[in-house]
């Protein structure tokens, strides 16, 4: 059974359904909206429904757990969330289902009508298989199996890398400095966003009021740049889970050490337990 005592919302479940618990992300801008898989593979969320961000056709909330039937069969290989909040959800047959808070078209369907139901993303992914997902406060990443970047959603910022600062309703691949790069990696901040190739280096693009892409300097990215101050440094790409995931209000890159890895274990728990609140679980 996965630990999941210390969310507060699972107070609302039964002792016979906390047992069959096997995934868990726990979101909403109070922790009051769950998204959880168990050992049956099927799907549950409970919580207060925010723009329809459960999936469930409708925005009432619930304080009993409901079956996600829409996605009835699917296996989930990795899913994020925004503001919204959004979802954004890959399963292991490589396909995308979004839903919730869609103001900005950060759930790619082409409209900005908020998404009741999960929602099959296909446009420019149809032939593509998505290994991973990222969301910004109102933005959208996938990672697809052979290493290319599609974003859309809200981009004042240039949060989407298509060079300009209007929305994106649909996916569009991620170009630029990335044309020729094989991703291994993507995170997102609130209005930035940063992917890792397989040569180790960093990419970045998007808000950088305050820096936070590492570029040396304040203005905003609207595509793509490699952080020149890693050149020579190597990421790694085993971190995700602790680094890549943890990009809230900035991006930070961390490189592995055996410091790190001998880290109490307590104190790792503790952290790992912080960090798996940003956004994202992944199978």
């Amino acid at each position: 059974m996965l630990d999941v005592g210390k969310w507060p919302i699972f107070s609302l479940c039964s002792e016979e359904e906390l047992q069959l618990v096997r995934q868990a992300c726990v979101f909403g801008s109070a922790g009051n909206e769950v998204l959880y898989t168990t050992v049956n593979d099927e799907i549950f969320v409970l919580g207060t429904n925010c723009c329809g961000c459960l999936g469930l056709g409708d925005v009432q909330s619930t304080i009993e757990p409901r079956r996600l039937d829409s996605l009835s069969g699917k296996k989930i290989a990795c899913l994020s969330y925004g503001s919204g909040p959004h979802v954004v959800l890959a399963t292991t047959e490589g396909e995308v289902f979004t839903w919730g808070h869609n103001a900005y078209s950060q759930l790619g369907n082409g409209t900005t009508n908020h998404g009741l139901v999960p929602c099959h993303i296909s446009t420019n992914l149809s032939n593509k298989q998505v290994i991973e997902v990222a969301c910004g406060s109102y933005h959208s990443l996938v990672l697809t199996s052979d290493g290319e970047v599609f974003a859309w959603g809200y981009n004042n910022s240039g949060q989407v890398g298509s060079g300009s600062t209007a929305n994106q309703p649909i996916p569009r691949r991620v170009t630029g400095c990335l044309q020729n790069k094989t991703v291994v990696n993507i995170a997102c901040g609130q209005m930035c966003s940063m992917a890792v190739v397989d040569t180790g280096e960093v990419y970045v693009w998007g808000y950088n009021g305050n820096g936070q892409l590492g570029l040396g300097s304040g203005g905003n990215q609207p595509t793509p740049c490699r952080i020149a101050a890693l050149q020579g440094i190597r990421v790694q790409r085993d971190l995700e889970e602790f680094c890549f995931r943890f990009c809230v209000n900035h991006l930070t890159v961390v490189t592995q050490t055996s410091g790190f890895a001998e880290m109490d274990h307590d104190l790792l728990k503790n952290f790992i337990s912080k960090a798996s609140r940003v956004g994202a679980f992944k199978n």
